[in-house]
């Protein structure tokens, strides 16, 4: 199977980063998020990646295109341009196409853009933001059991707060330091998908999260993959602090 990372949104909301590079290159430990999460893919197997660019796309192409000399130490002659690679060699056996979805597009548009790509097989899906340790296998499993057009991974982040659990006469009983959001599950980005989903997608500026998915909803094709475990979306520049410190810690959740 192949995964399509959605890589091309502006990324405002961590401006601090994207305005000098497109968010799924921002650097955790040293490393793009974007090589997190196909790392966690490739645990699974799932080694052959499509990338839907769009701002500061040629960062992304330039990165992949010269991803030996980002990852190795080499010597390059400047008459004949051969380069040869110092001690052992940073290498991923991984297939990984590269396509400029425009500037404005949307989600959907972003995907419907790709469908040539695809050849009506089913595939992953994700966002160039988001880290997770859930199980691929197992959602790919529960994906196969119900035939449904899409599965997403449902999601209940930790709250942004502590949450205080206070007496009737005032005492603060406890202190939940990283409680789960109140509000339910939610979209946690990792979706596998059937070529069902092309019928739903019409024209650069459709949104993958609006009509598309809640017509699938609406017609019982879409299943949810209910994930207690780590998930994160890097969104601000908090968010990023708190992924760097998870890296330093040396067992960050999503490489366990």
């Amino acid at each position: 199977m192949k995964a399509v990372i959605l890589a091309g949104g502006l990324g405002t909301r961590i401006s601090e980063e994207s305005d000098t590079k497109p968010k799924p290159m921002v650097e955790i430990g040293g490393k793009p998020m974007l090589l997190h999460i196909m790392s966690h893919f490739a645990k699974f197997g799932i080694t052959e990646f499509i990338i839907a660019t769009g701002y500061r796309g040629y960062q992304i192409k330039e990165y992949f295109a010269n991803y030996f000399a980002h990852n190795n130490d080499f010597t390059v002659n400047l008459g004949s341009g051969i380069r040869s690679y110092h001690g052992k060699s940073v290498t991923m056996d991984w297939k990984v196409t590269i396509v400029d979805t425009g500037l404005e597009t949307q989600t959907g548009g972003r995907l419907k853009r790709l469908e040539p790509f695809l050849q009506g097989e089913d595939f992953f899906l994700t966002y160039g933001d988001g880290l997770t340790d859930a199980d691929l296998s197992q959602e790919l499993a529960l994906h196969v059991s119900n035939g449904s057009a899409v599965t997403v991974l449902a999601v209940r982040p930790p709250a942004r707060f502590a949450r205080l659990e206070i007496s009737d006469s005032g005492l603060v009983e406890e202190v939940v330091e990283k409680p789960l959001a109140e509000g339910g599950w939610i979209n946690g980005g990792y979706f596998i998908m059937s070529s069902k989903v092309f019928q739903h997608l019409d024209g650069d500026q459709c949104i993958l999260e609006r009509s598309p998915l809640e017509a699938l909803a609406a017609s019982g094709e879409l299943n949810a993959f209910r994930h207690d475990g780590f998930w994160m979306a890097m969104d601000t520049l908090r968010d990023k602090r708190m992924l760097e410190d998870l890296y330093a810690s040396g067992n960050p959740p999503w490489e366990s």
